[in-house]
């Protein structure tokens, strides 16, 4: 489950796809762990990474749709996740550069403007890299406020004027799309703009690290017609479908992150004697391991899982926008999760300047905070609750979508509005096939949420108080995440024991935000005995403890060691 760059074969993919994800694998182990760490210690720009993509087409490859692209290119999200996780893995910098390209190349490809495809697909064929001019220092995530205005002149141009704040690459991108108004009509407006323009003002690096997380103000800065994606709605929905399409990268970065963090942890734990034992004897310690194993497990099942909504999406099949969400919100958080845990085992020795680790446990915190906060997302999510439990419809069977196919509807998504109508498969159709103990308590879990939403839904009030609707969401979210991990376990045909392990964790965590429910102030009397009635020990199961132990957690040591 968990990946191993220097033994996964990737024969899943296509030969092309296959030979430059293990040249990617290549250019990180032949730099090295300790340049890697002088890079990430002096804040160097990855030039290197950047010519490294250019001369193998890197991104020209993965990132341009297949109308617009040579040999091999193609928009396919099954193998863009593989590339994902090996540069999360390496790294959240030279990850960072590939996600906001994808950002800033969304609005493009979603646009209707052939002149700016066809100039934004020679630009990644040259090497470029892209960005995406969204969010604003005063604003923030509040989009309906932006201050970058675009004023029309007597000739029928443009002037642009306005700052954006927090936007990566902004510094070298080949082309930023930027979001406005018009200030004639109040309408939004998508345009693009070069950053090397005398009229495009670097102002700074708000941030201390490899990358260059750019503010930029344009001042008078020209565009003409040609230059324009969208206007009105179609640059509202334009600005949300990139955000859907983009988001859902962040937790395949976890788990990239999470995997070379484990490999470290277990490697110095297995290797390191204190009161004549191994580390990794002491009962505390395997069940850290145990349990992040499985949290990291799970994490990878649900979101390959997700791939397949994505790929499979179209106008009547709209599940994918409560998976990706998912994918950007709960797989991030399950990464804090881990690197928690994973520190616990690793002690003072995660801060060490030469380690791995002291980058994983602070690049981590950053991605349940990227596009749209955890609560920006469960908003969203809680959208979809009272269809998801009580409205379920009949779709086919989803299988694996791994076909090295373009991924042509997420350019055309369509209107962002209506979310609370998109229908989903009954969930208890996945649960009432799987027959195993943690499983069956779980579903008893799932019961009582469902009586809690009928018997004693939330007032008024309580649906304003987001504080309230965050735990309600928490407890829905696991729902969700255990129906997806099912489905990927019975496909990938993974052992019960690991299944009752992940659902060992889904039963504790479902407990504590029972618990924490249950305990909020506006909780009325009804609504605190059904939480308390959610509270459920998982099954004990020493034996089954010890197989993962021996089956699947202790043989990773020594298995994995970035070269030096």
């Amino acid at each position: 489950m968990i990946l191993n760059p220097k033994l996964e074969r990737y024969d899943y993919l296509d030969s092309h796809s296959k030979s430059l994800i293990k040249k990617t694998i290549a250019f990180f182990e032949t730099r090295g762990k300790a340049k890697l760490k002088i890079d990430d210690h002096e804040r160097t720009w990855y030039a290197d990474f950047l010519e490294f993509e250019r001369k193998e087409q890197l991104f020209a490859t993965f990132l341009t749709p297949e109308k617009y692209g040579g040999e091999g290119a193609r928009w396919d999200t099954f193998r863009n996740c593989a590339l994902n996780e090996v540069l999360g893995f390496y790294g959240l910098a030279h990850w960072y550069t590939w996600q906001v390209s994808i950002l800033g190349l969304g609005p493009i490809w979603i646009s209707d403007n052939e002149e700016v495809k066809q100039g934004a697909a020679k630009l990644l064929a040259e090497g470029g890299i892209f960005a995406f001019g969204l969010s604003e220092k005063e604003h923030g995530a509040d989009i309906y406020s932006t201050d970058m205005c675009l004023t029309r002149q007597e000739d029928g141009s443009y002037l642009a004027n306005g700052s954006k704040y927090y936007i990566g690459n902004g510094n070298k991108a080949a082309l930023v799309s930027t979001f406005g108004k018009l200030t004639d009509t109040d309408e939004y407006v998508f345009f693009v703009v070069d950053s090397q323009h005398p009229n495009y003002e670097l102002v700074q690096n708000v941030v201390n690290s490899q990358n260059y997380v750019a503010e930029y103000r344009l001042n008078n800065y020209p565009i003409a017609s040609a230059d324009i994606l969208a206007t009105g709605r179609d640059a509202w929905d334009m600005a949300l479908n990139t955000v859907n399409v983009g988001k859902f990268n962040l937790g395949w970065a976890s788990i990239g992150i999470c995997s070379h963090a484990y490999f470290e942890a277990i490697n110095h734990a297995s290797h390191r004697r204190l009161f004549d034992h191994y580390v990794t004897d002491f009962v505390h310690i395997k069940q850290l391991f145990i349990d992040s194993y499985a949290r990291l497990s799970a994490m990878k099942l649900f979101a390959l899982r997700g791939v397949d909504y994505m790929r499979c999406a179209n106008p009547d099949d709209r599940r994918y926008l409560l998976f990706t969400p998912m994918v950007k919100m709960k797989v991030t958080t399950q990464g804090e999760e881990v690197i928690n845990q994973l520190w616990d085992v690793m002690a003072a020795k995660g801060f060490e300047k030469n380690m791995y680790f002291e980058m994983a446990v602070r690049d981590i915190r950053a991605l349940p905070k990227l596009e749209g906060t955890v609560h920006v997302n469960m908003a969203l999510i809680l959208k979809f609750m009272a269809n998801y439990f009580f409205k379920p419809a009949v779709y086919p069977e989803t299988p694996t979508m791994d076909k090295p196919v373009n991924d042509t509807f997420l350019f055309n998504q369509g209107a962002t509005k209506g979310l609370s109508k998109t229908r989903f498969h009954d969930y208890r159709m996945v649960y009432n096939g799987v027959d195993l103990p943690n499983v069956n308590i779980f579903k008893k879990q799932i019961k009582l949420l469902k009586i809690l939403l009928m018997a004693a839904k939330p007032s008024k009030e309580q649906s304003k108080d987001f504080d309230f609707l965050l735990i309600l969401g928490e407890l829905f979210t696991l729902v969700v995440y255990g129906q997806l991990i099912l489905e990927n376990a019975k496909i990938k045909k993974i052992e019960d024991d690991l299944i009752e392990q992940i659902f060992d964790f889904m039963v504790r965590d479902f407990s504590k935000f029972a618990l924490q429910l249950s305990q909020k102030g506006s909780a009325t009397r009804v609504q605190q005995m059904i939480c308390n009635r959610m509270i459920k020990r998982p099954a004990v199961d020493e034996a089954r403890n010890t197989r993962v132990w021996d089956n699947y957690v202790y043989p990773m040591k020594d298995q994995y060691e970035m070269n030096p």
